[in-house]
């Protein structure tokens, strides 16, 4: 009987060790790419000389700490007024609904292209929130923050050139953290994300890869996501 469990055990741990051993392979040949392909920096095939609109999607739920943040933070951006609409897509149900929205009046008084969208329901969450986000809006390019992003008032002329090639759908904006320092646990965590946003996603792009949008900070071609399937949950 012994015997049994020693063999099951030993398979199960084996089992577990060539996981891990195909999973750090695969981390080493991501790292491989990245110093392979690092010089290989995408650039615009050219720049706009009229801005084309972009409306900012901001999707959020419950985030009293930082809805007003990025309501500000976005109306900061350095983007001719009447080129840019800010939506923010509140699906709250707490105190962020008052926020927000006294937030966004504030905004609109001072001259900022700002709507405050509260649904009627939670369908289809995030997703759901952007298709009826998407109903409204105006604009062929569309940007998503998510509620504790922070964007560089300079982050639209970064990234809208880069769509003057028909052939760029998305540019996918890379994370940054305002609290590396706080503890050994944010630390830990910005090296993960670090090893994510720069290494993995820069090797895959730049060796000619798939790459996953993570759903913070990136600008979309509208085009893109209708062809796409659009939104879904």
């Amino acid at each position: 009987m012994a015997t049994f469990f020693q063999n099951a055990f030993l398979i199960a741990y084996s089992f577990v060790l060539i996981t891990l051993a195909i999973y750090g392979l695969h981390r080493y040949h991501l790292v491989y790419l990245y110093y392979r392909n690092r010089k290989n920096e995408f650039k615009p095939l050219g720049h706009f000389t009229d801005l084309p609109k972009v409306t900012i999607q901001l999707p959020m739920y419950n985030e009293q700490f930082v809805a007003e943040r990025i309501i500000e933070k976005c109306c900061e951006i350095d983007y001719p007024r009447d080129r840019l609409e800010i939506q923010v897509l509140d699906d709250s149900t707490d105190e962020t609904v008052q926020i927000a929205s006294d937030c966004v009046d504030r905004m609109r008084a001072a001259g900022h292209n700002v709507v405050y969208v509260h649904r009627p329901d939670r369908k289809g969450y995030k997703a759901g929130a952007l298709d009826f986000g998407m109903g409204s809006a105006a604009s062929d390019f569309i940007a998503i923050f998510d509620a504790d992003f922070v964007p560089e008032p300079d982050i639209l002329h970064r990234t809208i050139h880069h769509f003057t090639d028909p052939k760029v759908g998305m540019v996918q904006a890379r994370w940054d953290h305002i609290n590396r320092d706080h503890s050994l646990l944010t630390r830990g965590q910005a090296i993960f994300l670090d090893g994510h946003f720069m290494i993995e996603k820069t090797a895959r792009n730049r060796s000619g890869r798939f790459v996953n949008f993570s759903g913070t900070a990136g600008l979309w071609r509208r085009q893109a996501i209708i062809d796409a399937g659009g939104w879904q949950h």
